[in-house]
Formats: structure tokens, sequence, C-alpha cells
């Protein structure tokens, strides 16, 4: 039966339910389907989405507006130049005024409180384009090509590897929801958020699924053993606060990340037909390499990032 998200907030997969992420992954679908026919939609017909922008973005951009567009709405894009949550004007007023322009807001934020902020203040729906605690609209885009992939999400082995960061929170709560069991080989001064661990297991008591943390990077090659999904994120994680802080971080973390390189060595420790997944931009060289992305396995990533459009249709179609 399928469940009614009108109105519903998407701050993290964490706050949805089983059925309802599974909702969202059907309906993905059936858009999907129907833009690959062709088949004009109007479900957002004279509906407007306004998009706040803290940081730069390819994917998520244009997935949302792209969609906004083939649903028969339209996007509103604000930058950096054009709002400073909490700045110029409180994140409550900037809710409460933006959300009587339009009909929904996709924020893509630094702080995951100031998403939080706009979804207790704002008047219509709140959907999380990113924050440094999670990317909940990358986690459904994940779901939806596992299952295109490999034809079913309950069982699923995959290895997430790498910095426990707002990806590795969503791969946690996404995974634990549908019933995959997830790996994370991740260096001990890396770990994810202990709450969201503790959530996301949680939540996969309810579903078979487990959740499991290696630090030890000897343990990395048990981690990937055997598993139908291996997933990388950059090192240097999109949540940072800012470049600078970034930039004094990454001689660092390149030491301490090496072990945790996606290359055909490591491709390799898995199954035959495992897929390769990573959120994207990629750099090529660190957390994994072009010759991975070449091979079929790894040529997946750009079908996942396809499907950031189509999920992000889904979401916007359910709760707008």
């Amino acid at each position: 039966m399928a469940v009614d998200l009108k109105g519903r907030n998407l701050l993290s997969l964490h706050d949805f339910t089983t059925e309802e992420i599974l909702q969202v992954l059907r309906t993905a679908e059936e858009l999907k389907m129907e833009a690959k026919r062709g088949q004009p939609h109007s479900l957002l017909a004279g509906k407007q989405l306004g998009m706040i922008f803290q940081k730069p973005s390819l994917r998520t951009r244009v997935a949302f507006e792209a969609g906004m567009s083939r649903l028969g709405g339209h996007a509103v894009y604000l930058g950096p130049e054009d709002i400073q949550l909490g700045k110029r004007e409180t994140t409550e007023d900037i809710a409460l005024v933006l959300s009587r322009y339009v009909d929904g807001i996709m924020a893509r934020v630094f702080k995951h409180e100031d998403v939080e902020d706009l979804a207790r203040y704002s008047k219509v729906p709140v959907i999380n384009g990113l924050s440094e605690f999670c990317h909940p609209t990358q986690g459904l885009a994940d779901l939806l090509t596992i299952y295109e992939k490999k034809g079913r999400l309950q069982g699923i082995k995959m290895a997430f590897v790498g910095d426990g960061n707002n990806m590795a929170h969503s791969l946690m709560f996404a995974a634990a929801k549908v019933g995959i069991h997830l790996n994370l080989a991740i260096p001990e001064t890396y770990r994810p958020d202990p709450k969201a661990l503790e959530w996301a297991k949680e939540d996969a008591a309810k579903t078979g699924a487990t959740v499991e943390v290696y630090t030890d990077p000897n343990d990395v090659d048990k981690a990937v053993e055997g598993v139908d999904v291996i997933y990388t994120d950059v090192w240097l994680s999109m949540g940072q606060a800012s470049k600078e802080e970034a930039e004094r971080e990454k001689e660092e973390r390149r030491k301490v990340f090496l072990p945790y390189q996606v290359n055909m060595d490591m491709l390799q420790k898995a199954r035959e037909d495992a897929i390769v997944l990573h959120c994207l931009p990629a750099i090529y060289g660190e957390e994994i390499t072009k010759e991975v992305v070449e091979d079929p396995r790894g040529r997946v990533v750009y079908d996942e990032a396809e499907n950031r459009m189509h999920t992000a249709m889904a979401v916007m179609a359910l709760v707008m």
C-alpha cells in the first residue's frame, strides 16, 4: 500500500520508515521508466522549488533543477551571494519568508542544524541536499542503483571504504532500513558519529541487516571480502566547513587513507559481479583509481549519478 508523504521534510533517511523509503524508490523507478519513454509530467505544474546552496554542486543542482522542470514546475537557485543563513538575517526569517514564495525548499548546507532550523520554521517541505551530517538524497539514488543492478536490496552485502563522513552516515541509515548488510572500513580517528551508528544499528535490528565498523587498516580486505557492492567517497569530506580547513588536513589524510583506496586489487576481493559506487566528484589516484571506474563494474557510478535526478523527482513529487 502506498504511503502518503505529502508535506513531509527529508532531513535524514533515519527519519523515514522502510516503507516510506521503498515508496520513494518505487516512484523514482516509475518516473524513470516514463522519462525513457518521453512521457511528460505535470505532477508539479505551477509549483516552485527554492534551492539554497551554501556550497557549489553539479549533481545536486542539476538533479533538482532539471527534475523540477521535468515535473512541470520551476526551480529558483539561491547561491551564497543571494542568501546567508543566520548571517544577513536569521534562518527563522528566511524560512518564514521563503516558504511564502515557494512550495518546497531544498538546501545544501554546511551545518545540519541549518537545515533543521529551516524545517522547524518553514511552512513548506524542506529537503536536505547535503549537510555535514548526512546526504539523504544521495543515499536514495544509491539504493535505486543497487536495486537496478542486483534486483533486490534485502540481503545485499556492501562495503563502504574511507571517511566516516556524511555519506557514510546516509549509507548506514539507508542500508539498515532496507536490510542491506554494511561493512564500514574506516580509520579509527575518522569513525562515523557514535549517535548515527547507534541509530543505524537499531534500524538494522528491525530488518535483519548488520552494520559493522572495521578500524584496523589490516581489516580492509576482510570488510570487502565477498561483497556485492563497494562504495567510496572523497577523503576530504564535502561536509568540511571551508576549503581552508580541508587543505590543512589534506596531506595527513592521504597518509592515513592510502590503505583504503579502491583499486583493482581491492575489487578482486569482492564478488566477481560486484559493482562500485561513488557519489562523485572523484579524485582519481586517491580514494579510487581511474582503472576501477573504467572497468564495467565501476562505470555504474554514472548510472548512480543519473539516478540522483530520478530520486530527487520522486521526493519532490511525493512531498510537494
